[in-house]
């Protein structure tokens, strides 16, 4: 049976564990916390095994969580364990300015801390969006597979980065396969070319075009998003469509656009093995800056039955109603 391209889109490489987070893991997030809200970042050193600290002296620590956490995001409010990559537990952290993402991993011999990571936060002042408040529809004429989607890690790798949060990568499957033929040739990918339609009334807030489609299997790092579409709703939400093909793009910024009207085509533009649509709901038009949102659609079919205000999840298979 043929099999899918795995999948690499915006973010690059991971790798998740699927399990429940280990009572270790719960202990040491909770003493880190409150090691740093009182400002013990010895303490902290204190915690991390041999290794990290032959890695780290004292006073390196000591800076990094005064000079680059604490001064710029503040005391920790609150944190959720959201899932697992790299073999490391990720927590989504909220600090008292800032949200981000906490990655850490444990000696198995001693429970010490041996990896850590706070990923960049998102700037301060821009409003965080939970999810949309304009009805959707999906930005398809055919059905489409979830490839990536939902609110885990397991089900949703985005979920490792902010910015790209809750997004969607859509492609089409026949047979268990994603593509007829020879796979080293995007015509050959069911999704390839299939018309990319607005899924509500907006502005165009960005177009990118001129980037080549990749061959399936090279992906293009320096242009993450490759062809891109950013439309913004009237109640400041924006819509991202990423990955379109080359000389496709048929809408300027600044122009309106109706919910239905074609946008685009898909294609395989950017960082990407492969043809499909990444689809992501932000809250501004700086994906840098951008914290992602659910994007929720007011009436789909998901697997032959009728959905209201749904959030699809990863191996659906939704479509517009008739």
């Amino acid at each position: 049976m043929k099999k899918f391209v795995v999948l690499v889109c915006l973010i690059g490489s991971f790798s998740i564990l699927a399990q429940e987070e280990l009572p270790q893991y719960a202990n040491a997030v909770a003493r880190f916390a409150t090691l740093y809200n009182a400002q013990d970042y010895q303490g902290i050193y204190n915690i991390y095994d041999v290794n990290m600290q032959k890695a780290m002296t004292p006073e390196e620590n000591l800076q990094f969580f005064t000079e680059n956490v604490n001064r710029i995001m503040g005391a920790i409010k609150e944190w959720e364990f959201i899932g697992f990559q790299r073999g490391a537990h990720v927590y989504r952290t909220s600090f008292e300015r800032a949200l981000t993402n906490i990655m850490i991993s444990l000696n198995p011999q001693d429970n010490r801390i041996n990896g850590f990571y706070i990923a960049p936060a998102r700037p301060v002042g821009i409003p965080v969006l939970e999810r949309n408040s304009t009805k959707m529809i999906l930005p398809f004429k055919e059905e489409v597979f979830v490839y990536w989607g939902g609110t885990t890690l397991q089900q949703n790798y985005h979920l490792a980065e902010i910015t790209q949060q809750y997004a969607y990568d859509l492609l089409m499957v026949r047979d268990g396969a994603s593509y007829e033929g020879d796979p080293a040739r995007n015509e050959n990918y069911l999704v390839f070319g299939k018309e990319i339609i607005a899924p509500c009334d907006a502005r165009v807030a960005l177009v990118i075009d001129g980037v080549p489609d990749n061959i399936p299997g090279v992906t293009n790092p320096t242009q993450l998003t490759g062809n891109t579409i950013i439309l913004q709703t009237d109640l400041g939400e924006y819509v991202l469509f990423a990955h379109l093909m080359e000389g496709s793009i048929r809408v300027a910024e600044g122009e309106e656009v109706r919910q239905g009207e074609t946008l685009a085509q898909c294609g395989n533009s950017g960082n990407t093995t492969e043809p499909h649509l990444h689809l992501s709901l932000q809250n501004t038009v700086n994906m840098e800056e951008a914290t992602g949102a659910r994007l929720y659609f007011d009436q789909i079919m998901v697997n032959g039955e009728i959905k209201t205000d749904y959030l699809p999840v990863k191996e659906d298979f939704i479509r517009n109603l008739e």
